[in-house]
């Protein structure tokens, strides 16, 4: 009996040793759970969106080039007005006095000019006199040249009055022009929205300083400026659709197109890390929203570029690795392999993890195209129906690798990890 006990014992220890050996044996790490969704046809929207305040197309400000007392006013903030509405006078009695004053010199020199004119006729008599005289021997070479030269001044003198009249008509139209500016009168079909001077204020017209009265506004016409991204402005365009929607008016979205793109950047807090470049894009309402006012403030979506049909996944289910890690890896366009072509100095290539059927992904270089708020185009890399990773972020952005299992997470629990990672 003593080596059957033995036997038993040599067993025990062999099979204690297995089980050991087994223990301490590393683990493959357990399938990660993620989201997995596939890549598939549908239309796709590039949209641009800003922010920015409603504010008339055309604003007009009304102010006078000449100072005087005002002592009218004719319309109030709120009013419509009609192109050429009186809208305000001022005191016009120096300036017709003006009037009267250059009117006055105008006749005179125009009464020279008669007068001047009679000397030329006597002149021009005289000179044939002597003329006349001188072929009959009676008068001298010298006195034809005298009344030669005198009919010769009073023409010049002629000339000179009648510049005169000309100088003297400028100024008297000039007179005449600034007693029609003492009438303020709207340049445009419009609605008073500001109005900054009261009846018997004075206005001091100047060239180089603006006095204003009131500012009148083309509310029929009603446009968003907003601000847009040195890397979003390129897809830009002029008349390209876009919808409007007034925080004031919720639920309500307006028609508007995009009429204007500055050609020249805004740069802020230039030179710094927080440097930013935008441009300034000018969309116009196609007619105004009952109760919308300028000032109002409004959200701005453009459509800048569609695809009837696109290959299109998640937008959070492309993600980058550094190129360096990617040199050898080949896109997959149309079933068969093609060496990536990556830009010069490029650190990141953008890549999307494909589920096999053996439930192990394998990183997949893409090229992309337009994006929606949801969705990515797919240009190269990826064909319709191929199942990919979407998500949870963390997983996708820094811990997912080439050859990980995984396994699709059930509803409602957010793709965490099962286990310890090895």
């Amino acid at each position: 009996m003593t080596w059957w006990k033995g036997l038993i014992a040599l067993v025990l220890v062999v099979g204690l040793g297995a089980i050991t050996a087994a223990g301490l044996r590393e683990r493959p790490p357990p399938p990660v759970e993620v989201q997995v969704g596939a890549a598939r046809r549908s239309p796709i929207t590039r949209t641009i969106t800003g922010a920015g305040k409603v504010q008339p197309a055309t604003t007009v400000k009304i102010s006078s080039s000449l100072s005087g007392d005002l002592i009218e006013l004719t319309v109030k903030e709120g009013d419509h007005v009609t192109k050429g509405q009186v809208l305000g006078r001022i005191d016009r009695r120096r300036f017709e006095a003006n009037v009267r004053q250059a009117q006055a010199a105008q006749n005179a020199a125009r009464s020279d000019v008669v007068t001047a004119q009679v000397e030329v006729e006597r002149a021009q008599r005289e000179f044939e006199r002597v003329q006349g005289l001188a072929a009959k021997g009676l008068s001298s070479q010298a006195e034809v040249e005298t009344s030669q030269s005198s009919l010769a001044s009073a023409r010049a003198r002629v000339a000179a009055l009648t510049d005169r009249v000309g100088q003297q008509q400028a100024v008297l139209d000039e007179a005449q022009n600034n007693l029609t500016k003492t009438t303020l009168v709207s340049p445009i079909d419009g609605t008073v929205i500001e109005r900054t001077r009261e009846v018997g204020e004075r206005v001091r017209g100047s060239d180089f300083n603006e006095d204003v009265v009131m500012t009148l506004a083309a509310l029929a016409s009603m446009e968003v400026k907003i601000e847009v991204g040195e890397h979003e402005v390129v897809h830009l365009a002029i008349d390209q659709r876009a919808d409007v929607k007034i925080d004031a008016l919720e639920g309500q979205s307006f028609d508007g197109r995009v009429v204007e793109i500055a050609q020249k950047a805004l740069i802020r807090n230039q030179g710094s890390e927080q440097e930013t470049t935008s441009f300034p894009v000018t969309v116009a309402l196609t007619s105004r929203p009952p109760g919308v006012m300028p000032g109002m403030s409004a959200e701005v979506r453009i459509t800048a570029e569609q695809r009837e049909s696109a290959v299109v996944v998640p937008v959070q289910a492309v993600t980058v690795r550094p190129e360096t890690s990617l040199k050898d890896l080949p896109v997959q366009v149309e079933g068969k392999p093609i060496q990536a072509k990556g830009k010069t100095g490029e650190r990141f290539a953008k890549v999307v993890f494909v589920v096999g059927k053996d439930q192990r992904v394998a990183i997949r270089r893409v090229r992309t195209g337009i994006a929606s708020d949801t969705d990515i185009e797919i240009l190269e890399g990826l064909e319709e129906g191929e199942r990919i990773v979407e998500g949870p972020y963390r997983t996708l952005a820094k811990e997912l690798k080439e050859g990980d299992a995984v396994e699709e997470a059930k509803p409602g629990q957010g793709g965490r990890f099962k286990g310890k990672r090895g």
